[in-house]
């Protein structure tokens, strides 16, 4: 009897050189517009087919491989939502881009909402912003089709394992062990995979302030958010697009001009104020043509909506906003508030406190508010409870009690990260290599199955 053998992921280069040059075709009843197109993108180096009309785009898909389409909305015969709507049909993987001027807005969103495009570009178009917005879809692009590949190879790796399962009754027993030890490879796998995904959120996030000059406020929100969504019961993954959106809720300031960057919001002139209400649109823009990231981009759009309806930018009510949004909102006031950010003062804990329940049912929701209030004690008590250790006693399976950041305040790593064996060689590397001294709160009490109170009090022991 043979062992079926799993057929092994490819490897990262191979996947990378699968795509040479691009190909992004552009669909325009203006040859000016095609021309003008064709001149930005051979910059980049990257191909383009060019149709002028809806119908001779068709015929080039048909024959061509295309990552991307690039149509206008207004042309003869068929529009450019109904277009991209054949392009989704054809192949719902290829990127589609609308170009659409003012009046055309409420197509635009009808488009959005049917799932046609994944993005639009208002005429007249800025070159290096079109640019950005291609590299960025193209790239995003490449990182799905990606996962798509190795989903699909998981998918065959367990059918492997179905099948050879049903040939081997005969040594169910003998071979439960390996086949548990298959599967649970795979779920490590995707469980690093998921965590990857939240650590690259996590840095994304600091980059952000490194600019905003908010250090720690992302991190901070996320926190308290994600422990108030726990309390409530969402499910794991609202808990996980409430924490994730907490991160990245003031992605759409990163196109905000240095002059607007920790200024007050009551020293707005009436330009900057109206470009301020918009960046949770923008925010959202940035994140919905990532499918991993919808119930996120829609967090970010509402956080700044209130319960009375007066918030921005859609002026909802209570029943229509996520409660995702909620959380957020009321954890983003609780820090600015803390830290006087956006040109508040510093409020104490207790006046804080006050504040938000002052809000209650007009800026903010009466359950998440009480349920955060008390989030906020239960998390300050359980500092008081954290152990602080040299980087040399800190072992595999210790929880990271509060986030790991630099002297430049960029988080390094989460709260209630988990320590194994490779990251704890790397950290203490790192001090031994530096020559510099670091300390760290972990949990006093660590989680079941991860390091026992017994191995904390032997290394304090040792070190005495």
């Amino acid at each position: 009897m043979t062992t079926p053998v799993l057929q092994e992921p490819p490897a990262a280069d191979a996947i990378e050189s699968a795509v040479v040059v691009p190909t992004v075709l552009t669909v325009d009843d203006e040859p000016s517009v095609l021309s003008a197109l064709r001149r930005v993108f051979r910059a980049q180096g990257i191909k383009t087919l060019q149709a002028t009309s809806a119908a001779e785009g068709l015929i080039l898909l048909e024959s061509n491989q295309v990552d991307m389409v690039i149509s206008d909305m207004r042309m003869p015969e068929m529009d450019g939502a109904r277009f991209l709507e054949r392009v989704k049909a054809h192949d719902e993987s290829i990127v589609r881009i609308l170009l659409t001027g003012y009046a055309d807005i409420s197509s635009t969103v009808a488009a959005i909402n049917k799932g046609a495009i994944h993005r639009y570009i208002a005429k007249p178009w800025d070159d290096n912003d079109l640019v950005l917005a291609v590299r960025e879809a193209l790239v995003r692009r490449g990182l799905e089709k990606k996962n798509a590949d190795l989903t699909e190879l998981t998918k065959r790796q367990n059918d492997q394992l179905r099948d050879a399962n049903q040939t081997l009754e005969s040594r169910v027993e003998a071979r439960t062990a390996e086949l548990q030890q298959i599967n649970g490879m795979l779920d490590a796998a995707y469980e690093d995979l998921n965590n990857t995904f939240v650590h690259a959120v996590n840095v994304f996030s600091s980059l952000l302030e490194m600019r905003s000059g908010q250090s720690g406020h992302s991190r901070r929100v996320a926190e308290i958010s994600r422990e108030t969504a726990k309390r409530l019961e969402m499910s794991d993954r609202d808990v996980r697009d409430v924490y994730l959106a907490a991160l990245v809720h003031d992605i759409g300031t990163i196109g905000f001009p240095d002059a607007m960057l920790g200024k007050a919001l009551s020293a707005f002139n009436a330009e900057e104020h109206q470009r301020y209400r918009r960046h949770t649109i923008d925010g959202e823009t940035a994140l919905m043509a990532m499918s991993q990231l919808q119930g996120v981009a829609r967090i970010v759009r509402q956080h700044h909506e209130r319960s009375d309806g007066k918030g921005f930018p859609d002026g909802l009510t209570a029943p229509d906003i996520a409660v995702g949004a909620r959380i957020v909102a009321a954890a983003t006031d609780l820090d600015d508030m803390l830290h006087g950010s956006m040109g508040l003062q510093r409020y104490t804990m207790e006046n804080a406190k006050k504040m938000l329940v002052g809000g209650i049912d007009t800026r903010y929701d009466r359950k998440v508010i009480e349920t955060m209030l008390k989030v906020i004690d239960d998390m300050a008590n359980a500092a008081k409870a954290d152990l602080y250790l040299d980087v040399r006693d800190l072992l595999p399976g210790m929880v990271l009690a509060r986030a790991m950041v630099s002297s430049k305040g960029t988080t390094l790593l989460a709260a209630g990260h988990v320590f194994d064996e490779r990251m704890v060689r790397q950290v203490q590397g790192f001090s031994s290599r530096e020559g510099v001294r670091l300390s760290l709160w972990v949990q006093r009490k660590p989680d079941p199955g991860k390091a026992s109170e017994a191995s904390v009090a032997e290394v304090q022991g040792a070190r005495s």
